[in-house]
């Protein structure tokens, strides 16, 4: 019997609220992270991803009052990210409610970061979040980026998704910058290509906007799909996903909020 393919909201937290933009600029104000943590677990939500977009770039740690109130809230698996530097951070941030971990600029600087947290936490803790940006100067045509998509590590994306792998990261959640906030779908290409290379469960981040770009997404290999601005804006349910996924033959968790009509 096949997995059942989750579908993800991502709240991108700046100064304790979620906002959104595209590609990582123009951020806008889109709410509460606490309320609308909420209602997407009410409406059916498989996981919550929580991404502190300015921790690493204000050089702080992810706003840990923040993720206990979110967590207090939704009864579904919660991934923090966002200025995670150390196993201290992880378990401060475990011990807030958060049920998995992801990790992203700190361990392209420090590789080991991703085997310390495994070894103490388990692999299926650790999340390792590739922003990947098209660069023809990579062997595979994309590397990756740190510090919110801003900058380009030079890092060839599939690579350092091997040696994460290898070193004990559980899961990938792999968002493209290229895509991120333009709601022209997800980067199919660069799906099939990390897919390719991956022994672990791979999220697909980066272009929805509209119900028709989620199964390609799924074809292409993702075993998860995320979204953030057209569940903010309620352009699209959680419902409206799955019941589109699985009117395209994707196995996946339906609740009864499926089919459900947008905000």
């Amino acid at each position: 019997m096949a997995l059942a393919t989750r579908v993800i909201p991502c709240l991108d937290v700046a100064g304790g609220r979620v906002v959104k933009g595209v590609r990582f600029e123009g951020l806008q104000d889109a709410g509460d992270p606490v309320e609308l943590a909420a209602r997407y677990a009410a409406e059916g939500a498989d996981e919550i991803t929580f991404l502190d977009v300015t921790a690493t770039v204000e050089a702080r740690g992810t706003l840990l009052d923040t993720v206990r109130r979110t967590a207090e809230q939704v009864f579904v698996p919660l991934t923090v990210g966002g200025g995670v530097r150390s196993a201290e951070d992880v378990d401060r941030l475990l011990r807030s409610g958060a049920d998995k971990i992801g990790v992203n600029s700190a361990a392209i600087a420090r590789p080991e970061l991703i085997m310390e947290i495994a070894d103490r936490f388990g692999a299926q803790v650790c999340v390792l979040s590739l922003d990947v940006l098209h660069d023809p100067r990579s062997p595979s045509g994309w590397a990756v980026t740190t510090h919110g998509g801003r900058t380009n590590t030079g890092i060839d994306a599939l690579r350092w998704a091997e040696r994460a792998i290898s070193l004990g990261a559980g899961e990938l959640l792999l968002n493209s910058i290229d895509a991120d906030g333009t709601k022209a779908g997800y980067d199919l290409r660069l799906i099939q290509a990390v897919r390719a290379i991956s022994s672990v469960p791979l999220i697909a981040s980066g272009g929805a906007g509209a119900l028709e770009h989620f199964a390609p997404a799924v074809r292409a290999g993702a075993d998860a799909v995320l979204a953030a601005s057209v569940f903010h804006r309620g352009e699209l349910t959680i419902g409206e996903v799955k019941t589109a996924l699985a009117d395209a033959g994707v196995t996946v968790r339906q609740g009864s909020t499926a089919g459900g009509t947008a905000r």
